[in-house]
C-alpha cells in the first residue's frame, strides 16, 4: 500500500519545477497553470509530506534543505514514470504513431533527413512497423518554444545553451565561418579580421531568434561589442549561402552548409581571430533527464552517433 505522505506526479512535476526553474510563476508557466494554483499545491504537498519544502521570497523561490532531498527522490521517480507510460504505449501498439519532430534549419538541411533514414531503416530491419514522421523547420527559438508548448515530441536546437525549461543532449559539434563571395575585396583578405572588425561588417545575417545569430552575438558580446545591423535577413541557411555566393554580402555559416561551395571556389572563408565560433546542436524534449522511451529515443541516439 502507497503511503499517504507522497504526493501525485503532477505535484511532484510542480515541485521539481521550482528546482529548475527558480521561481513559482515560472514553474507555473511552464505547466500551463496559474501562480496561484501553482502555490496552493505546493502548500499542499507540504502539509501533506508534513515538511517546509519551499522558502519563498521577493526575488524567487528557493528549495529547503528537505526540498532538495525530495526532488532528488520526485526525479527519479518522474523518470520512471515517464518510462512506463511509453512503454504502455508500446504494448498498446501505439509504437508506429506519429512522431513530430522541429528542428533548426541547419540541423533541418544538413543532418536531420540523414537520421530520419535511418530510423525508419532501423525499425524495418526490426520488423517494426515504421513511425509516421511529421517534421517542421524552424529557428531554434520557435523549435524550443514548440517543444515547451507540447507542439512537438523532440526538437533539435543549435546555441550556445540549453534553452529554458527543457532537457537536453548535444548530438553534434559545429563551427561557424565568415564567409564571402569568390573574388570580393574581403575574400583575398589574409591577416584575421578583429572582432572590432567584424563587428563593422555590413552581412547577410539569419533572422533573430536563429542559433547562427544567437553564436556570433555571443562571441562579440565577450569583447563588449555587437553586430551591425545586417543589410540583409534571410530564413534559411540555404537561402544566406546562395545571396553570399551570387555576390551579397558576407555571412556567418555552418562549416557544413557551406563545405562543397567552399571546395567548388564559389565561397571564401574569411579568418578571424579571438572569436568562438563553436556551437552544440541539442536534441530538446520535456520530461525525464532520458528522451522518452520509444521512437524519440531512438532518434536522439542516431543523432548522437551519426552526425557525419
Amino acid at each position: 500500500m502507497t503511503s499517504t505522505r507522497v504526493p501525485d506526479l503532477d505535484a511532484l512535476r510542480l515541485l521539481v519545477g521550482v528546482a529548475r526553474h527558480g521561481s513559482i510563476g515560472a514553474t507555473a508557466r511552464a505547466n500551463g497553470v496559474t501562480q496561484q494554483a501553482a502555490s496552493e499545491r505546493l502548500r499542499a504537498v507540504e502539509a501533506q509530506v508534513g515538511l517546509t519544502l519551499v522558502r519563498r521570497g521577493a526575488r524567487g523561490s528557493e528549495l529547503t534543505q528537505a526540498g532538495v532531498v525530495v526532488v532528488e527522490w520526485a526525479a527519479r521517480l518522474l523518470d520512471l514514470a515517464d518510462e512506463i507510460d511509453h512503454a504502455i504505449d508500446g504494448l498498446r501498439g501505439d509504437r508506429g504513431r506519429e512522431l513530430i519532430v522541429w528542428s533548426s534549419m541547419t540541423v533541418a538541411e544538413s543532418l536531420l533527413p540523414r537520421w530520419l533514414v535511418l530510423l525508419r531503416q532501423r525499425q524495418e530491419h526490426e520488423g517494426l512497423e515504421p513511425t509516421a514522421v511529421s517534421f517542421t523547420a524552424a529557428n531554434s527559438a520557435q523549435v524550443a518554444e514548440a517543444v515547451r508548448g507540447g507542439h512537438a515530441h523532440v526538437g533539435f536546437v543549435e546555441g550556445t545553451t540549453t534553452p529554458p525549461g527543457l532537457r537536453s543532449a548535444v548530438v553534434a559539434v559545429d563551427e561557424l565561418l565568415l564567409a564571402t563571395g569568390a573574388g570580393t575585396p574581403l575574400g583575398r583578405r589574409r591577416s584575421p579580421l578583429a572582432p572590432r572588425e567584424v563587428a563593422g561588417l555590413v552581412m547577410t545575417a539569419r533572422e533573430e531568434g536563429s542559433g547562427t545569430r544567437e553564436v556570433v552575438a555571443a562571441a562579440l558580446r565577450r569583447h563588449r561589442l555587437k553586430l551591425t545591423e545586417p543589410a540583409v535577413e534571410l530564413t534559411t541557411a540555404t537561402a544566406v549561402r546562395e545571396a553570399v555566393a551570387a555576390g551579397g554580402p558576407p555571412a556567418f555559416l555552418s562549416r557544413r552548409v557551406a563545405r562543397r561551395e567552399l571546395e567548388a571556389g564559389r565561397l571564401v572563408a574569411v579568418p578571424t581571430e579571438d572569436l568562438d565560433l563553436t556551437r552544440s546542436f541539442r536534441a530538446v524534449w520535456v520530461g525525464g533527464a532520458q528522451p522518452p522511451a520509444g521512437p524519440v529515443r531512438e532518434l536522439v541516439g542516431l543523432a548522437r552517433t551519426r552526425h557525419d
